[in-house]
């Protein structure tokens, strides 16, 4: 019996690193959402909006990977593409805020109109765990659209 306990006991420990290794996994970096947003827009360049905001908003398509999706506004606020939630796309979000108040769409289409890309801190329901995170969002300017993709903390 005591043997057997030390095999549980063996067996759950490397259960438990191999769960917490997945885990750490499942969340996306910002070289990799960074990278997502030059692959999108190199989509839409080549392939036109319709067919690129269709694959954005797709979520089994090439522009998923675990918690990292793809968001895309016109710089008037409004969503035209969005990864995780279809009952966005066609909405003026430029009021949208977070859970302390932070009018976060607004603050990336500023940020992306002066800069031309860059990073912006806001809470967000994770897609994968539903709980509300702290998330990075990455965005580019490209002509009239702004084209990100965030990671969550």
């Amino acid at each position: 019996m005591k043997k057997f306990l030390q095999v549980l006991v063996v067996g759950l420990a490397a259960l438990s690193f191999n769960m917490s290794a997945t885990a750490a996994g499942e969340q996306g970096s910002a070289a990799e959402a960074t990278a997502l947003v030059k692959k999108a827009i190199a989509y839409i360049k080549a392939n036109g909006r319709e067919k690129a905001f269709a694959e954005f908003s797709n979520p089994n398509g090439p522009f998923r990977d675990r918690d990292l999706y793809m968001t895309t506004v016109d710089t008037d606020g409004k969503m035209l593409a969005h990864g995780v939630n279809p009952k966005l796309v066609g909405k003026s979000l430029i009021e949208l805020k977070d859970i302390d108040g932070k009018y976060f769409v607004k603050e990336y289409i500023d940020l992306a109109k002066a800069k031309g890309n860059g990073w912006v801190d806001f809470k967000w329901p994770n897609p994968i765990t539903k709980v509300v995170q702290q998330k990075s969002m990455y965005v580019e300017k490209m002509d009239d659209l702004v084209v990100g993709c965030g990671i969550y903390k």
